[in-house]
């Protein structure tokens, strides 16, 4: 598989993380996805306020059918071969004042990147989705009102290209990023010199 290049020097972790879709289908440990919950506490957020929550359906549980059946048909058909489904929450009040938080969503990201990073280093897929249904998954989750639904994530061990369908399979490598210049500016939106 080819390697991603950076204009500037930067971890390979960073440039080599990446979100394919082949998972083997097998459970994950209790230890693999708690430490991904771990590494996504020490995110940073405003206030330190931490609003951040995910409710997970592991293969294996009662669950798994509900949390599966709330994703497009598109993403069904490979997310179905994941080890977990995690859907992510942010809670759009501060905990200290129940005041509005601008950066609940900024904050909640902040955490999945951790997630992300650490399932990676940890060698597992970890492919997130805006694929599915967003009102059924907080009436599902018996979500409060305060939170909203950001996103639904998929976790698992690695398996080959075989596992999905066809047209998946060539899909399947890592992408490219926009260059900088498209979205680095000085001084004024737009304005690249």
């Amino acid at each position: 598989m080819q390697k991603r290049k950076a204009a500037y020097p930067i971890l390979d972790l960073l440039k080599d993380r990446w979100s394919p879709r082949a998972m083997a289908g097998e459970s994950l440990s209790h230890e693999e996805l708690y430490t991904l919950f771990e590494a996504a506490r020490w995110a940073p957020s405003s206030f330190n306020n931490q609003p951040w929550s995910f409710v997970h359906a592991d293969r294996d549980s009662e669950y798994w059918n509900t949390f599966l059946d709330l994703l497009t048909p598109q993403n069904r058909r490979w997310a179905d071969k994941a080890g977990v489904l995690i859907v992510v929450l942010s809670r759009s009040l501060f905990f200290y004042d129940d005041r509005p938080s601008r950066t609940h969503s900024f904050d909640t990201g902040a955490a999945l990147e951790n997630l992300a990073l650490q399932g990676y280093s940890m060698g597992l897929v970890v492919h997130g989705m805006e694929g599915f249904d967003y009102e059924r998954a907080h009436q599902v989750l018996k979500a409060p009102k305060e939170y909203t639904v950001e996103a639904i994530f998929a976790v698992g061990k690695p398996s080959s290209l075989s596992v999905l369908p066809e047209e998946l399979q060539v899909r399947e490598k890592p992408s490219d990023r926009k260059p900088i210049e498209q979205f680095v500016f000085k001084g004024i939106f737009g304005k690249t010199t």
